[in-house]
Order: structure tokens, then C-alpha cells, then sequence
């Protein structure tokens, strides 16, 4: 056999485990279709259970996650190629080795589960590949800074039936479970029902419905009075904002919003003065104060600034109402987008190809003081920085209402807004909070301390969402054990496959 037909052969038994991946997709917002990642991730436990050794099985894990990541994050070509300036065939390139690196996470569960396993269904498909892919999850989370984007757990926010996991678990508690259900799917799948597998699916169903119940518990219980907020959303497009006309439009647009919005508290987004804030005209911010302090209203912006002490850049939530300028500033940075990894490294990827503005900010640190407003404590996060659940506890303790600030406008157009509003309606869930976002394009809302939206503008118009919220205080189990208990779970069921596979070679 040639070196190209064995390719060819190859490439063969790698598509139909990558479009298996791509298709869970569907399952995420802005399609809510969860059945289509419980189906996935079931189809790829039947292939690793029916591959003939643990490197094939490796290689299929790999295929599917390579087809699950390459759908799920596409639209990071979008910020690299249109807005960060990188020639199309780089930016699909460096798109496809993201992709590739992230695929080496399910690949990991594959390998480890088969080898765990041996000649085992039971332990593999019930034990093994759910306990590993809750683990590998919490792994992509926080390796090499974390990227837990698209973990399998919030497809089930908020209405699947294991939703009412997350304020015990964590997403991937959650992610751990719903693998189970697809480990046991494909356990299921062909074979004829004996008491055993009755017994499973009992199991599964009292699963469910215990979720479905967790769904009505009240984990967290009112604070003070219901804060009535405006949430402020520009609509204005990435390419319009850095030129001086850009500046000028982007001022007076959230200089009318101002104006318009009636509420105790007005949030304006990430970068919404696309400039740092000592650089913003004083005559312009003593205007926009001045309509706030009329109404007697806070007013929360996200703006980068410099801070006078430190001679360090920061990315902020600052409340400019409050004299001192309180600011909750933003913690988890991304890399090359607001700071270079391994500068000796990789400043030649900045200096030559990107061009990222305001970027190569400092860490604001781990615990940070929430903003007053009224009655109600605000614990901000910025960006992408609220998909790490688990960091935003040490301030979520201190707060009553969570809130996010987002430019999006990078991935304008795509599913990535709406993906991270689903992400902020899992924050909601695990904290028992309500969660703020306040966004230059979308997707800015009010999200219950239950996951579900109470309130919502469309995406990419210019608008104020004006509701009333009511904090939060208490915490949920989630808030008090982290991803403890469901690493702890995880790691039961791998000492229970151990024990089962030594129990059965002593008897075989």
C-alpha cells in the first residue's frame, strides 16, 4: 500500500468522528439543541468502545474533538482576519491548530479510558470515559491558562434536565453527568435489556428527575431592595473604533444612551471609551456624570486605564460616580489579545501580523473588592473571563448581582455571543446571583438567579435594556466546595474502575 492511499485510509476513518463533533455545534445557543451533544458525545464512546486498541481509539478522540472545537470556536477568525488584520489562510491555519491542540483533550480521555478499562464495557462506558472526560474538562480549564470554552455541561443551561447540577457541581460536575448518560447510551445501544440494564435506566431517569427538582430549590435568598438598572448596548462595529471620527462617534453615541436611560444604575461596556480614561475629554465625562447624578443613578463603565501608582495598564469596570473610582479590574487575561505569553517567544507574533489595540494589560489579581451601588454589592468580571467559574467565587461571596462587560463586536455575526451569554446563564445558576451583561453588541441582558433570561436586547442594535433586579446573598454548595465535590466524584469513579478491573483479572 502506498504512503498516499494509507493517508487517504486514514483520512477515511477520521471524517465520520469529526462531523459527529462538528454537529454538537446545534446543541449549544443560539440553537439550545442538547440532545445533539448527548448524542455526540455517545457516538464517540461507541467508536472508542469498538476501536481495536487505545492508539486507534486515541486517534478517533482526537478526529472528534479536532471536528467539535473547529465548529464550536470558527469565529476566531473573525477577530484574527477581519479586525486583528491577519491574512485569511494564516487565520483559518491558526484557527485549525487551536482546534488541533484542544482535540488532544478528548484524545487524552480516549487513550486513558481504554487503557483503564481493558476488555471491559462496563468499566469503560459507565466508569472511565465519564469520569475522564470530567476531569479532562477541568484540565482544559486552567492548563496552559485555561480555555473551557464549549465544555459539554452548558448545553444543559438552562432547561436541560441536568441543570439543577450546576449549583452543586459546577459545569463540569454537569459535563461529568451528561457523559455518563451518553456512556450509558452507548453501553444500551444493541444490545438486548437484562436486569442490569433496567436497573441503568432507572437511574438515569431518577437522575434527571432530580435535576429537574434541584431546577426549584432557592440556594440563595433576597438582599436589600430591587436595583433598577440600564444596561447600555452601542452596536457599535470593531472597525469603528479606533480612528479619531471613530472616537468621536463612539463618545456621542454613549453620550445620547446616557441621556435616554432612567435607572438607579447605568452600565455602559467593555471599552465603550475606546480610549484610556485619563485620555477621555474631562468636559465630555463631566456631561455624561452630570445626567447620571440628576437622576441620582451610578454609572459603571468599562474602560482601559492607567494606574498612576503602578505605571500599569488595566482593563476595568470603573464606577465613575463614586469620586474615588472604585474599579473591579479584569484578572484573566487572554493571551496575544491582552498580553504576551512568553514575550522572548512570541512578540514577533504582535510586532508583525496582529494588530491588536489597547493590549498588553496587567492582571488586576484574584479578589477584588465588589462596587457599591445603593444596597447592592456588583462583583464585575470582563470579557471572556467569567467562562472560569470557579475564579469569580472569591468575589461572588462579597456580592449580591454579578456583572459582565463584553466587546464582542470582534466576533460580530457569529454564534459566539450568543455562546456566551449561556455561559453567563451557568455563572447565574452555580452562584445563585443574578448576572448583569452589558455588552457593545450583544448579548446584554439580565439573567434570574435560575439561568433564565429576565430580560433581553436583540443582538448588533443600539439599545437600553432597563429592568429591575433584585440581589442575591447566600451561598450555594457550588460557592462553597468549587469543583471539589466533582473532581471528588470523578475520582471515585476511577478508584471503582481500578478496584473492578483487578477484581476481574483475579478471577479470570
Amino acid at each position: 500500500m502506498s504512503r498516499w492511499q494509507a493517508a487517504r485510509r486514514q483520512l477515511a476513518r477520521l471524517l465520520p468522528p469529526a462531523l459527529i463533533g462538528a454537529m454538537a455545534l446545534f446543541g449549544f445557543a443560539p440553537f439550545y439543541f442538547w440532545p445533539l451533544v448527548l448524542l455526540s458525545v455517545a457516538l464517540l464512546f461507541g467508536l472508542v468502545d469498538s476501536a481495536p486498541d487505545a492508539r486507534r481509539a486515541a486517534w478517533i478522540g482526537w478526529a472528534w474533538g479536532f471536528g467539535y472545537f473547529s465548529a464550536g470556536v470558527h469565529w476566531i477568525f473573525i477577530s484574527l482576519h477581519t479586525y486583528g488584520g491577519m491574512p485569511a489562510a494564516l487565520a483559518v491555519l491558526a484557527v485549525a491548530a487551536l482546534a488541533a491542540f484542544l482535540a488532544l483533550y478528548p484524545a487524552l480521555v480516549a487513550y486513558a479510558a481504554r487503557r483503564l478499562a481493558g476488555e471491559s464495557r462496563a468499566i469503560l462506558l459507565l466508569l472511565a470515559l465519564p469520569a475522564g472526560w470530567l476531569l479532562v474538562e477541568w484540565l482544559r480549564g486552567w492548563l496552559f491558562t485555561g480555555f473551557p470554552w464549549a465544555a459539554i455541561g452548558y448545553s444543559q443551561m438552562p432547561d436541560g434536565p441536568l441543570a439543577g447540577f450546576a449549583p452543586l457541581l459546577g459545569v463540569y460536575g454537569v459535563s461529568g453527568l451528561l457523559a455518563w448518560l451518553a456512556g450509558l447510551a452507548a453501553w444500551l445501544l444493541g444490545r438486548r435489556l437484562v436486569r442490569i440494564d433496567a436497573a441503568l435506566l432507572a437511574g438515569a431517569l431518577l437522575l434527571c428527575g432530580v435535576g429537574i427538582a434541584l431546577k426549584q430549590v432557592a440556594w440563595t435568598t433576597p438582599s436589600g431592595k430591587p436595583l433598577k438598572v440600564a444596561l447600555l448596548q452601542g452596536a457599535i462595529p470593531q472597525n469603528q473604533k479606533w480612528g479619531v471620527d471613530d472616537l468621536i462617534y463612539n463618545l456621542r453615541t454613549y453620550y445620547q444612551l446616557v441621556k435616554q436611560a432612567k435607572a438607579e444604575l447605568i452600565v455602559l461596556p467593555e471599552t465603550a471609551f475606546p480610549i484610556f480614561l485619563h485620555e477621555v475629554p474631562p468636559d465630555y465625562l463631566d456631561a455624561v456624570l452630570s445626567y447620571a447624578q440628576v437622576q441620582n443613578a451610578a454609572l459603571i463603565a468599562g474602560a482601559p486605564r492607567l494606574d498612576a501608582k503602578s505605571q500599569r495598564y488595566y482593563n476595568g469596570a470603573v464606577l465613575l460616580t463614586d469620586p474615588k473610582r472604585p474599579a473591579n479590574y479584569k484578572a484573566h487575561l487572554v493571551p496575544f489579545g491582552e498580553y504576551v505569553p512568553l514575550r522572548p517567544l512570541f512578540a514577533w507574533v504582535y510586532d508583525n501580523i496582529l494588530h491588536m489595540p489597547l493590549a498588553d494589560f496587567s492582571s488586576g489579581g484574584p479578589v477584588q473588592t465588589p462596587l457599591a451601588v445603593r444596597d447592592q454589592r456588583i462583583a464585575a468580571n470582563i470579557c471572556y473571563e467569567d467562562v472560569f467559574g470557579e475564579e469569580l467565587l472569591p468575589n461572588a461571596r462579597q456580592a449580591t448581582m454579578l456583572l459582565n462587560l463584553s466587546n464582542l463586536a470582534w466576533f460580530d455575526g457569529s454564534v459566539a455571543l450568543a455562546q456566551h451569554g449561556q455561559i453567563s446563564q451557568a455563572r447565574a445558576l452555580e452562584t445563585g446571583r443574578p448576572m448583569l451583561r452589558a455588552t457593545n453588541s450583544g448579548t446584554t441582558a439580565v439573567i434570574s438567579p435560575n439561568g433564565q433570561y429576565a430580560a433581553r436586547l436583540p443582538e448588533r442594535i443600539e439599545g437600553i435594556l432597563t429592568a429591575s433586579v433584585q440581589g442575591m446573598q447566600g451561598n450555594t454548595p457550588y460557592m462553597r466546595w468549587g469543583n471539589a465535590a466533582a473532581l471528588l466524584l470523578a475520582g471515585m469513579a476511577v478508584l471503582a474502575a481500578l478496584w473492578l478491573r483487578r477484581r476481574q483479572a483475579r478471577f479470570s
